[in-house]
């Protein structure tokens, strides 16, 4: 699995920029939490950008999906030391997975795979998810993930214990600085917000809201604040979901929520939302890890979440009962009055979120140069 370098394949690399140069085709390059595990500073470490999946020989600035690097022609035809994959690789059939690892392996080169899910929140059965990751687990050469709850699983099902590295930053550092010096909102409710966006398959916002309502509706001139997409709550949306928008309208008529009904918020309006909250309720009934949880400690927003996955091993979070098989109202609303009595976390401090950053970055580069 770790043969050398072909020939033919090392007459085609360029020569390095730097000598101690480690090039990493990242499995995406362009996403919030592969940026925020680099280093702010050069530190020897290159990722390849990710190539337009409508021009492969062009490089995507936002649009990395589906990544054009998991396929073992691009594997065998391109420069880099290290094949790490963190993300995009939902709809691939394991044995195109398993092709792609092999010709990373066959050529020399070093594969790395951080789980984020062991749980794939897009997938409404396991089924698919769990034959990749038999695939990426087995034959990384590393592996990685965010907290010990998810390193246990890992070693539980498969025999190996990965390396558990922190979720980084999610609000940009310099945007943390500019909110740190603004005085924090003191006045008006407090506000529960529950974000629907379009509702991923691990979603179960029919579940909880009923008890959701009922708990908010108990403390005094408290708002829930409930978020959707227009794509399921638009009457005309591609994926209208005509029971949760007639409940959510219903409600809305009777004063018991605020709907906010739009299109995807840019990242200075989804800060600016998440801020603007007291605390975020997580609606999920499977999962794993969360950037939305990590955006909220940013910002100093409190976070009640599901017992299912390791939010709770994430970070600080206010529990509920809910998964596949378990629901308890009653914990929910035990969670959101928790939230309302506790008040509001501090925001994670920018120089705290910069160390964090610049020691994760050391971390994968010391995982990057490892001998494959």
């Amino acid at each position: 699995m770790t043969a050398e370098k072909s020939t033919d394949l090392s007459s085609r690399r360029p020569a390095r920029m730097l000598e101690d140069e480690t090039v990493v085709a990242s499995v995406p390059a362009d996403h919030v939490y592969v940026r925020h595990i680099a280093a702010e500073t050069d530190d020897g470490v290159r990722r390849l950008r990710d190539p337009d999946p409508d021009s492969p020989t062009r490089s995507a600035e936002q649009r990395w999906w589906p990544p054009v690097m998991l396929d073992p022609a691009w594997v065998e035809q391109h420069d880099f030391d290290v094949f790490h994959v963190q993300f995009g690789f939902d709809a691939w059939d394991p044995s195109d997975l398993s092709a792609v690892v092999d010709a990373v392996h066959r050529t020399g080169r070093r594969f790395v795979y951080t789980a984020h899910d062991l749980r794939n929140p897009h997938h409404a059965t396991r089924d698919l998810h769990d034959a990749q990751l038999d695939v990426l687990v087995r034959a990384a050469d590393e592996v990685i993930t965010l907290t010990s709850g998810a390193a246990d699983e890992i070693e539980t099902r498969w025999g190996r214990r990965p390396l558990v590295l922190a979720h980084p930053h999610v609000v940009e550092l310099d945007d943390l600085a500019r909110r740190a010096l603004s005085a924090r909102r003191a006045d008006g409710p407090f506000r529960v917000g529950l974000h629907l966006k379009s509702l991923r398959a691990s979603m179960a916002p029919a579940t909880i809201l009923p008890t959701l309502v009922r708990a908010v509706a108990e403390i005094p001139g408290a708002v829930l604040q409930v978020n959707g997409h227009t794509d399921v709550l638009d009457r005309a949306g591609l994926r209208f979901d005509p029971d949760l928008a007639g409940y959510l309208r219903e409600a809305e008529a009777e004063g018991k929520l605020e709907l906010h009904v739009h299109d995807f918020m840019s990242d200075s309006e989804l800060w600016d939302y998440l801020a603007s909250l007291d605390v975020s309720v997580l609606p999920y009934r499977f999962g794993t890890h969360s950037g939305w949880l990590e955006g909220c400690r940013d910002l100093g927003t409190a976070v009640v979440a599901p017992t299912c996955g390791y939010y709770a091993d994430q970070g600080p979070v206010h529990n509920y009962v809910l998964d596949e098989s378990r629901w308890s109202p009653e914990t929910l609303r035990a969670a959101v009055h928790d939230a309302h009595d506790g008040g509001r976390p501090a925001p994670l401090s920018v120089p705290w979120r910069r160390q964090q950053r610049s020691d994760l970055a050391t971390a994968h580069r010391d995982i990057y140069r490892a001998a494959p």
